[in-house]
């Protein structure tokens, strides 16, 4: 996957433009070995999902409404990374958190949670509800993460 690919839709602005941020530079940062396997766009209601790869690894796709904004399998860790642009759906609060874990209890990979924000300003308003075990990634600083404690961490150390 290159940095120059833009996904349907991530390719608009507002939230569509956080998606892609997740996709181009999140993930290329963070996640060693990225397959982008789901993209969902609460605005345009279009998907673009990777069902083979998601069969292979025992997802589902959600339904509407249910489903995460981003799913990214990686493949260094056997991981799914899970990401809600804030723009769409709001933070991953412990409400979240639960629905999503329950919604990919039977996934074999580990689940990791992330939070995505556009800039810290957004990030501000909605930090006290960010739920624990999760992470945050703010696009107008993408070489940092925060992480709220839990096993799994994502860095480019780690």
């Amino acid at each position: 996957m290159t940095t120059s690919t833009c996904y349907r839709p991530a390719c608009g602005g507002g939230p569509n433009k956080l998606i892609q941020r997740i996709v181009e530079e999140f993930a290329q940062r963070f996640v060693r070995g990225p397959k982008i396997l789901f993209l969902g766009d609460a605005a345009d209601k279009e998907i673009v999902a990777d069902l083979a790869s998601m069969a292979e690894l025992g997802l589902a796709l959600p339904e509407r409404g249910k489903a995460p904004d981003v799913l990214i399998y990686h493949t260094g860790r056997d991981w799914i990374i899970i990401v809600e642009a804030v723009t769409s759906h709001g933070p991953v609060d412990q409400k979240r958190k639960n629905e999503l874990t329950e919604l990919f209890a039977d996934v074999r990979p580990g689940l990791v949670f992330v939070t995505a924000f556009p800039d810290r300003k957004t990030f501000a308003r909605f930090h006290a509800a960010i739920a624990w075990e999760t992470e945050v990634w703010i696009a107008d600083a993408p070489d940092h993460m925060i992480h709220f404690n839990g096993e799994r961490f994502l860095g480019p150390y780690a």
